[in-house]
């Protein structure tokens, strides 16, 4: 029964060790001041296809916080990615039509910060500084 015992914790362990590290990003976007009533209004009663996509891509922890600043809107989203595969299920997102519907909704009211806006894209990864486990 020990033995039993002790290769139950080594497995554990083992399994511990082997689960990806979660990695977590923050990211900010403006939002256009006529669109903050619509945006919240979209958010309260997400889609739950998006919703299921987003589980199935590995995102857990996902927020978005929205504040004014010199009376202009931005968004700060926080989530954590706990695959493997980055790329590949960000790819996997933006292939759902489901993802794409909510996306041609969302992506109107936002705007884009400079250096996103060049790259073709809508949100601009943040730096971490500190985190506390």
């Amino acid at each position: 029964m020990k033995n039993i015992i002790f290769f139950a914790i080594v497995i554990c362990l083992a399994l511990s060790a082997c689960r990806n590290p979660v990695k977590r990003f923050g990211m900010i976007t403006g939002l256009r001041p006529d669109s903050v009533e619509a945006y919240k209004k979209l958010h309260a009663a997400a889609w739950p296809g998006v919703l299921k996509k987003i589980k199935a891509c590995n995102i857990q922890s996902y927020s978005i916080y929205l504040q004014e600043l010199d009376g202009k809107y931005f968004l700060f989203s926080y989530f954590e990615y706990a695959g493997n595969d980055f790329e590949g299920d960000m790819k996997k997102m933006a292939a759902d039509s489901i993802t794409k519907l909510w996306w041609k909704s969302t992506d109107p009211m936002q705007l884009p910060l400079p250096v996103a806006a060049a790259e073709r894209k809508i949100w601009t990864n943040m730096e971490e500084v500190f985190h506390t486990p």
